[in-house]
């Protein structure tokens, strides 16, 4: 929780001159900038074609891709793409296709020198791009496959030394891979929201022909996918309106989404354990002496909704973890379970974290996922525990700790509490293993409480660089996930409770608040701006509630009344 980052500046890019730039550009083979083609079949071939999934299906060079909120051709996201020394930020994805066969490429983009092509037809592949574009433009091509070709690589890219480009809205039509005449599933009617609850809606549908599987969309980002006519969308905010869509898929693609619905969870029912409020303030409990004030659970401040306790152990067996309390503390067990309960009864969530600076937990393959999530599962058992937090400041593989945090929700429940604290720059970009992990159990997730301290200098979500401890690095830095997928529940503002509380980053409280009211009210600013307001915001975290004592209290005094009173 306390190591140190090291500084994350902003990459030099080469420059070249407009002139040398076109003349490039144009020396390339078969470039030509074409019209809308219509083009007689049916469904877009592409997968996540408008990029509302994140990268899902795409592959960028070297990171250089990411999503973004605005620009926007349509939907909630596109795609931003950052050219950077040799690299074109090319972004691209492998389709099935039919030898033989005639197809139609578009997209929509907007930047200077932004390509689009088809490499892999068996034929001549081709290529589309645009010298300068201010607003969305349109970018079309056709080509024919030849006659042993059943893929394609489509892609994007833009030009070296130039600033990101932005794509949207990616389509290829004609006849879909797999078996012959197999078409793109059609649209799934009869969408409706059924059983309804604090935290969760249920979805169901009519079968549409030539499908093999659904995607559910919650606000325009893919958030599930099924083999069945119905879905239940749980991780979800009490008394707040939730919109969704449906789209059928099978091997060939993927079809439009549906007609929309909309669903208002109900009113929370305060006081359970394991129901966040709205707006949440988290705190970790130390299970060790630093010199920091020595807690009980009894005395943890009231301002702290989350009381994460730091921290499980590994043990011997892969992934696996156990808990013991520190000696020092002179804590039975039986006093610690009896706390855990009176902080639920008073509307708290007591959580067990895992990791931490020197925490060494791996979980890297189904064993060892299916080892964290049992050895989890008998410890919340155990101790009452409310769920887990994931703190691992040492790497972690997001497809395997996806599947354990799975295999854990499926054992405790829909009341699981699942938070997070990714140091800073592993939430710098959706490719990131723990930006990734979050979006992978976006369903199932309660909040990532990114840990803003002991980094340096870090780049927001505009593409600049801010200096650590400013309302301009919480803001721009929590813009970065706020655009890139996560749910405003799901983002939380992680500081120091005191100096002594790590190593830099430590802000004056009324920082933390600035920062809050210019993320859910745009008011109190510094000189970034956010592209939108986030009412949602879960709220902020600190380490810890032990220094947070040992300084008075002062940060959870002026830190949570604020919170608590957030829109």
């Amino acid at each position: 929780m306390t190591s140190v980052h090291r500084a994350s500046g902003r990459r030099r890019r080469g420059r070249r001159s407009a002139g040398l730039l076109a003349a490039l550009a144009l020396g390339a083979a078969g470039l030509t900038v074409t019209g809308t083609a219509a083009h007689a079949d049916g469904g877009n071939l592409v997968q996540n074609p408008g990029f509302e999934s994140g990268l899902s299906n795409w592959t960028c060079t070297n990171g250089s891709g990411a999503t973004t909120a605005s620009p926007v051709h349509s939907g909630s996201a596109a795609l931003k793409a950052t050219p950077a020394g040799s690299d074109d930020a090319q972004c691209s994805q492998t389709v099935s296709v039919r030898p033989n066969s005639s197809y139609a490429l578009s997209a929509w983009v907007q930047g200077s020198y932004v390509y689009l092509g088809a490499s892999g037809t068996g034929t001549t592949d081709v290529s589309t791009w645009t010298p300068s574009a201010s607003s969305w433009q349109q970018l079309s091509t056709s080509f024919t496959t030849g006659p042993d070709t059943t893929t394609v690589t489509v892609y994007t890219h833009g030009w070296y030394g130039q600033p990101p480009y932005f794509a949207d809205d990616i389509t290829l039509t004609g006849p879909g891979g797999g078996n012959p005449g197999d078409p793109v599933p059609d649209t799934p009617g009869g969408l409706t929201a059924g059983t309804v609850t604090s935290s969760s809606v249920a979805l169901s549908w009519n079968p549409a022909p030539h499908a093999t599987g659904y995607n559910v969309y919650q606000g325009g980002t893919k958030v599930q996918s099924v083999t069945g006519t119905s879905a239940v969308v749980t991780g979800l905010t009490p008394s707040t309106a939730y919109t969704f869509q449906v789209s059928a898929t099978n091997a060939t693609g993927e079809s439009a989404k549906s007609a929309q619905v909309t669903a208002t969870t109900s009113a929370g029912s305060g006081g359970n354990p394991g129901n966040v409020p709205k707006h949440a303030v988290t705190g970790y409990w130390q299970n060790f002496d630093n010199g920091a004030t020595v807690q009980k659970i009894s005395d943890v401040q009231d301002q702290y909704d989350i009381i994460a306790v730091a921290f499980a152990d590994a043990t011997t067996t892969p992934g696996a973890v156990d808990f013991t309390l520190d000696p020092a503390l002179k804590y039975s067990d039986a006093q610690f379970k009896a706390d855990i309960a009176a902080k639920q009864a008073a509307g708290k969530s007591v959580i067990l974290s895992v990791g931490g600076e020197k925490g060494a937990v791996s979980v890297n393959d189904s064993t060892s996922a299916e080892n964290f999530a049992a050895s989890v599962y008998t410890l919340m058992q155990k101790y009452g525990f409310n769920g887990v937090d994931i703190d691992l400041e040492n790497g972690l593989d997001p497809t395997y700790m996806s599947q354990a945090l799975r295999s854990l929700s499926a054992k405790a429940g829909g009341k699981l509490v699942i938070t997070m604290a990714p140091q800073t720059i592993d939430m710098q970009s959706t490719s990131a293993s723990y930006f990734r992990t979050a979006l992978n159990i976006k369903d199932i997730l309660t909040v990532v409480n990114t840990q803003f301290y002991n980094s340096g200098s870090m780049n927001g979500c505009d593409g600049q660089v801010y200096a650590q401890g400013s309302v301009d690095f919480l803001t721009a830095l929590a813009c970065t996930q706020l655009e890139g997928g996560l749910a405003p529940s799901q983002v939380g503002l992680g500081l120091p409770a005191s100096p002594r509380g790590a190593g830099s980053g430590y802000v004056d409280p009324s920082v933390v608040n600035a920062a809050l009211d210019c993320l859910t009210k745009g008011t109190n600013c510094g000189t970034f701006k956010p592209p939108h307001t986030y009412p949602g915001l879960r709220g902020a975290m600190t380490w810890s509630t032990n220094w947070d004592a040992a300084a008075g209290s002062t940060w959870s005094n002026a830190v949570g009344p604020h919170v608590h009173g957030l829109p």
